[in-house]
């Protein structure tokens, strides 16, 4: 019965997001009734000590993020520079491989370490102009965003800075550049398959006359394409963003240390040494910086341009980042409630049941990122409560830690893009798309990078190659 009530709860909360209800109001209901079902008496302690702690907690963290990712995408859109590239991308490269400019700057971006809910706001007014431009449907733009942002540079490219490729190396004592041949491999069969995916639905589209699309919502504003500013002066800030990120990445530790800490006498309405862990924080503040010096880029550059509608987009932005961030964090307050019930444990005993170490812990990870709509989330679970049990299977079959670390990483991005998942009601959102309109071909970039994760799998078992 415990099991069922999981069931039920998920089943809810990803019918209410694929009908278009919110998700700020419909997580916390999905999340307590299961509580209700489980001790009526737990309901409000733990809407108040597990929800709202999850859910405020993601918040203090990301909100700065998203808010400086939404700034930035709209700077990049008022000053013309979106529609810049979009005119060079076509120049040089074709209206008809709209899908794999879009695939190449959303993994660009993320492989340099930026947040692909950032990437999300960032590249939707160049996406958007490429496909007006292209005639393309619009509906068709999350796919090939979810391609790019959130599947190969997230975990399976090795190096890769995003939090998925760097949460399985305190568990298996591995760097991210664990697996560099698989990955690889297992990046290429996303690219090769996603992008053919992609293209047999834009020709299907366009053979039978849809085009871009008419009464959309949240359409970026255009510019006067003779007014154009460079191309190269165009795609400055995305590249500053990606550099800055890198190396921030790295000044930030080694200006910090381990820890810094505000004394009571140099603030002194600090009544208690303010202690602060830099592990735990520097890739927030890298992002936050690098999107800081990206903004102040383009403000520079296209003061002109920018200064007129800078009030008023700006405006719309926040309110785009503050719709994106709470849709995310109720998500991730609803995985917290999931998590802490007695059928999600049954769940994660009966995964340690699969006889294949490496098959048991890709269905573990991919399951529980799928029940909690997070990768991060079900990932870090996923490896608390088995990453032993992982651990002993490789190493009773021979597996390399650095093989177990690949498939785990790329695991997490695999089913965890179901309905309810944050990024995906975020990207939604930002485009101004609809779970109908628009969430078959994200699905169908989920199951591509399912089969990514036992198609490497299977690479390996077969060559060896690690």
């Amino acid at each position: 019965m415990s099991f069922v009530i999981v069931l039920a709860a998920l089943a809810f909360l990803m019918f209410a997001a694929y009908r278009g209800y919110s998700v700020i109001l419909f997580a916390p209901i999905a999340a307590l009734a299961a509580v209700l079902l489980v001790d009526p008496a737990a309901v409000a302690p733990v809407f108040t000590g597990i929800f709202m702690e999850k859910m405020v907690g993601f918040v203090k963290l990301y909100f700065p993020v998203f808010l400086l990712g939404a700034v930035f995408g709209k700077v990049i859109e008022l000053s013309g520079f979106s529609e810049s590239i979009v005119a060079a991308a076509i120049r040089y490269i074709g209206r008809s491989r709209a899908n794999a400019v879009i695939v190449a700057v959303c993994a660009l971006l993320t492989y340099g370490g930026v947040s692909l809910f950032v990437v999300v706001f960032a590249v939707y007014p160049f996406a958007a102009e490429l496909y007006r431009q292209s005639n393309i449907p619009k509906r068709l733009m999350p796919g090939a965003i979810a391609l790019g942002a959130f599947s190969f540079t997230m975990d399976s490219l090795p190096g890769t800075p995003q939090i998925q490729n760097i949460i399985p190396t305190t568990f298996f004592k591995t760097t991210s550049w664990a697996a560099p041949a698989l990955g690889v491999i297992g990046s290429l069969f996303i690219i090769v398959v996603g992008l053919s995916y992609l293209e047999w639905r834009r020709r299907a589209a366009m053979a039978a006359g849809e085009g871009y699309g008419t009464d959309l919502v949240n359409e970026p504003e255009r510019v006067e394409s003779r007014q154009l500013p460079h191309p190269l002066l165009a795609i400055a800030p995305l590249v500053l963003v990606g550099v800055a990120n890198f190396a921030l990445t790295r000044w930030i530790p080694a200006a910090y240390g381990t820890s810094y800490t505000v004394a009571p006498d140099i603030l002194p309405g600090v009544h208690t040494p303010l202690t602060t862990t830099i592990k735990t924080v520097v890739a927030i503040w890298a992002v936050e910086g690098a999107l800081l010096l990206g903004i102040v880029l383009v403000v520079l550059t296209a003061f002109g341009r920018v200064r007129e509608r800078f009030a008023i987009g700006t405006k719309a932005a926040v309110a785009g980042a503050l719709l994106a961030s709470l849709n995310t964090a109720s998500e991730y307050g609803f995985g917290g409630v999931i998590a802490a019930l007695p059928g999600f444990l049954v769940v994660s005993d009966a995964l340690k049941s699969i006889p294949n170490p490496l098959v048991n812990a890709a269905v573990s990870v991919s399951s529980l990122a799928g029940i909690t709509g997070s990768a991060s989330g079900g990932m870090s679970i996923a490896l608390a409560a088995m990453s032993d049990v992982f651990i002993k299977g490789a190493e009773a079959a021979h597996i390399p830690m650095e093989v177990l670390h690949r498939v785990v990483a790329m695991a997490s991005g695999g089913m965890d893009t179901l309905p309810h998942n944050g990024a995906v009601i975020t990207l939604l959102a930002v485009t101004g798309l609809t779970h109908r309109q628009s969430y078959r071909d994200i699905f169908a970039v989920t199951v591509i990078k399912t089969l990514a994760v036992f198609f490497v799998i299977g690479v390996y078992y077969a060559t060896g190659l690690v």
